[in-house]
């Protein structure tokens, strides 16, 4: 008996030391791991001299997607692309300032003889920064050397910008997918009343369509007939673009359904050969074919067996002298919330400290407060305001510069500037204010549970688990009412008009740029460019410098993010191909809708959000 038992702990405990050896060895190779990605990640972040760029074309291969501000490093997201192979290749975020800089020192660089578009792992951008990049290629072009465009195929915004490219290249298997732009919604009401929720709604406007979703199967009339609008149109003015730089006619561009079908029919349902014949694209070749056309154009490199080209993530410019007084740059990209900033969204705290900072430093002479935002937060935008305002009376101009959203609180947090320049394709307005709060009373009587208790006023009795006391609803009501009142004012003041001129515009009503500018909520239509002469005008600058307000991430936050960025390009992919399709296609449909489930933490539970301003497909 003895040595069975012997046995049995000898057994326990070998296999206990080799699990120890196991979770050390594997941890320590983890330890190993991360030292050598931190020491190659803090390298490569130190900057090596400029490489020598090859005489050839400048490979503008873009992967994922524009933003104006990119959560991280775009030379870490590059790095730690190559480093952990490119299936995160559609998630990773381009810095549009970046982009739209190195194509324009190309332009001046003797070295760079032309432009190569590759744009299939390119995954979208906001249309006022695909203009703001068209501007960029449209002043390579001018500059005498030749753009061109490859690819398999084209979605429409991948199309935008290869529509700039002197000659269009499509493979004869591909398309050019131009359908136009919808917008879509889910709406929660029959769900919720199935769930037993009580959605207690406050809010003022008449298109303030926000909280629709919850209350409605579908879409209002009156949110209908706004969208329509808007969406309209941004298709518009993305055929007169795109059709323009294709000398044809919008009409020619995208002649309707009816009338793509009858042209596939016209070619058996050969999509590259519509393309060709509608004048979409100037060449159908292969790829084999297309590289022989390059390599006549550009030569060959014989270390990389293909046509002499530097990609646009290696290109490395001589940085441009500048002289003069500083034009601080801010960024509010995201949804606006209150507390410190987190990627993906504006942190009111954060934001009003770097206005702060801009206020009380005597190098910076004016600020340019670039706003790309749906809105969010009342009080969040309230406190980026006031600290706005403060800037301006401290005599520093403020120009605020609207990049594809700047709609509810990215309007409210817009009023104080001495100007505003928006896109013709920006979305702004939806001034209104709405709040939200949800109580599970009902849900919880239905499975036989109940709450009870006392309290000294109705005011005290709040609980997500009772129906919310009369008292406190109606002064929700009213102190959303207050808080449109206060947002109708400010736009008054600021655009020198009538409390009444303004709400008749308001209402929570959407306006692109070209309809915003009649309406008088902005000054000039225009882009980033404009914003800056502008700044630099109004604080009589003849000579200036950028001071771009961006926060540096540590070395743990760029590791982290990047493991992050890879797990979540690889898992959901295994996932969601064991999952059936209905809940793959709910579940990204949810993902879509901009704020709806993000931590919306207003104080006071007012909120001043477009949610309908989302991805436009």
């Amino acid at each position: 008996m003895r040595t069975l038992w012997r046995f049995v702990t000898g057994l326990f405990r070998w296999t206990w030391r080799l699990l120890n050896f196991i979770r050390e060895f594997i941890l320590n190779l983890f330890l190993i791991m991360l030292i050598l990605i931190g020491a190659g990640i803090y390298l490569s972040l130190q900057g090596s001299p400029p490489a020598t760029t090859p005489r050839g074309a400048l490979l503008v291969n873009l992967s994922g997607v524009v933003v104006d501000q990119p959560s991280v490093n775009s030379r870490f997201r590059q790095w730690g692309r190559e480093l952990l192979g490119a299936s995160s290749n559609r998630l990773q975020e381009n810095s549009l300032f970046d982009l739209v800089d190195s194509i324009r020192k190309a332009k001046d660089d003797q070295n760079i003889t032309g432009m190569v578009l590759q744009l299939n792992d390119f995954a979208g951008a906001d249309q006022p920064s695909l203009q703001y990049i068209g501007k960029a290629l449209r002043e390579f072009r001018d500059s005498g050397k030749p753009i061109f465009a490859v690819g398999d195929s084209y979605n429409q915004t991948q199309y935008y910008l290869a529509s700039y490219a002197n000659k269009i290249y499509l493979s004869p298997q591909g398309v050019v997918d131009l359908h136009g732009f919808a917008t879509n919604n889910l709406y929660y009401k029959s769900l919720l009343d199935m769930l037993k929720v009580t959605t207690n709604i406050f809010r003022v406007g008449t298109y303030k369509s926000a909280v629709e979703p919850l209350i409605r199967d579908d879409m209002s009339p009156e949110a209908r007939d706004a969208d329509k609008l808007w969406v309209g149109g941004l298709w518009q003015n993305y055929l007169n673009t795109v059709a323009a730089n294709r000398q044809l006619t919008p009409e020619q561009l995208f002649p309707g359904a009816a009338a793509i079908l009858s042209g596939l029919q016209a070619t058996g349902g050969d999509t590259a050969r519509f393309a060709l014949d509608s004048k979409q694209v100037d060449e159908l070749a292969s790829r084999t074919v297309i590289e022989e056309q390059l390599v006549k154009t550009f030569g060959w490199d014989k270390q990389t067996n293909n046509f002499n080209a530097i990609s646009i993530y290696d290109y490395q410019p001589k940085p441009t002298l500048e002289q003069g007084g500083e034009i601080a740059v801010i960024f509010a990209n995201g949804a606006i919330m209150d507390g410190q900033q987190t990627p993906g969204s504006v942190g009111g705290d954060s934001v009003a400290e770097q206005l702060r900072q801009a206020r009380l430093d005597p190098k910076v002479k004016a600020l340019v407060f670039r706003v790309n935002s749906p809105g969010g937060s009342v009080s969040a935008s309230e406190v980026i305001r006031s600290e706005l305002a403060a800037v301006r009376a401290a005599g520093k101009p403020v120009v605020v510069s609207m990049g594809g959203m700047a709609a509810s609180g990215g309007y409210w947090v817009s009023t104080p500037a001495d100007y505003i320049i928006a896109s013709p394709s920006t979305l702004t307005g939806s001034i209104g204010i709405f709040g939200i709060i949800n109580t599970f009373e009902n849900t919880l009587e239905s499975i036989g549970v109940h709450t009870d208790g006392v309290a000294t006023s109705p005011l005290a009795d709040l609980t997500v688990t009772k129906a919310l006391p009369a008292e406190f609803s109606q002064m929700m009501q009213l102190n959303v009412e207050n808080g449109y009142k206060n947002f109708i004012n400010l736009v008054a003041k600021a655009r020198k008009m009538t409390p009444e001129q303004v709400d008749q515009i308001a209402q929570g009503r959407v306006w692109i740029g070209n309809d915003a500018k009649k309406n008088g909520l902005v000054d000039q239509l225009g882009d980033f460019d404009d914003a800056v002469k502008k700044a630099a005008e109004l604080a009589k600058l003849s000579q200036w410098q950028l001071n771009w307000f961006v926060d540096s991430p540590s070395l743990t936050d760029l590791l982290l993010s990047q493991f992050g960025v890879s797990i979540h390009a690889m898992l959901p992919a295994a996932i969601q191909s064991m999952l059936p399709a209905p809940l793959t296609s709910f579940a990204l449909a949810v993902k879509e809708q901009p704020g709806m489930f993000s931590n919306l933490n207003d104080p006071q539970h007012r909120y001043a959000i477009c949610l309908s301003c989302g991805e436009v497909r």
